[in-house]
């Protein structure tokens, strides 16, 4: 494995859904003991929410799972597409605007949608919560904490028949 396997998680505000990917990748990757080989981290399409915390609502559903959300939304620049070895959209649109956001085609090559890694394909997006109510965030975790069991899976197993 590479000595540090950078990870950046999108979605349009980074104030729920990408935070809440980063915080459920960190705490499988501290669970697997290999946070020192991972930095993860997360990102918007637009610059609205700068500066913020994630979404209340979503830090709420997060903490009862045991997650933390404590990154400051930031959007995604063009460094990012150098820095990172995967930049994970969460829907279609955010996929899109990756792509045009991307510099070169290495980093189209970086660009990849959560669900590409789900290991229950129920969905082929993770839908963007901060409309609906209760149900819709703890959806987004479920979505979530699947996809990124099967992003460690991928990674670590990948890396294993290196």
């Amino acid at each position: 494995m590479k000595e540090t396997y950078k990870i950046l998680f999108v979605c349009l505000g980074n104030i729920c859904r990408s935070p809440s990917a980063e915080a459920v990748m960190k705490k499988l990757v501290k669970d697997a003991g290999l946070q020192e080989q991972f930095f993860i981290d997360s990102a918007g399409i637009i610059g609205y929410h700068k500066g913020e915390q994630a979404d209340p609502r979503m830090r709420t559903h997060a903490a009862r799972r045991g997650y933390k959300l404590d990154s400051i939304s930031r959007p995604v620049q063009t460094q990012d597409f150098f820095d990172f070895d995967l930049i994970i959209g969460m829907d279609n649109r955010n996929i899109e605007d990756l792509r045009e956001k991307a510099p070169d085609l290495v980093s189209m090559r970086k660009i990849h949608q959560m669900t590409e890694f789900s290991r229950n394909r129920l969905y082929d997006y993770v839908p963007d919560p901060y409309y609906s109510g209760a149900d819709g965030f703890e959806l987004v975790l479920d979505l979530l904490e699947d996809a990124c069991a099967g992003l460690l899976e991928a990674i670590t197993s990948s890396n294993r028949d290196n």
